[in-house]
């Protein structure tokens, strides 16, 4: 509700608004912590950032008021 609202809101003033919903992110700290995970899915940190970078450029100039999982399709295995 929080980026619908933002979105409506600031919609007269060329401000878009978007929630990023990233699933298990690969790092190290996650793997150590689930050592048993299906890590096949997991997003890097740097796929989450491509997602971002798109949402703030032009080629993304109509896309506002959405919330985007970026999780490779993963769900939390542990």
């Amino acid at each position: 509700r929080l980026t619908e609202s933002l979105a409506d809101e600031l919609k007269g003033h060329g401000v878009r608004a978007n929630c990023v919903l990233p699933g298990t992110i690969d790092t190290p700290p996650n793997r150590a912590d689930m050592p048993k995970a299906d890590t096949s899915r997991w997003v890097t940190p740097a796929q989450v950032a491509e997602v971002i970078l798109f949402l703030l450029s032009d080629a993304a100039r109509h896309i506002t008021m959405h919330d985007l999982r970026v999780d490779g399709g993963a769900t939390l295995d542990m």
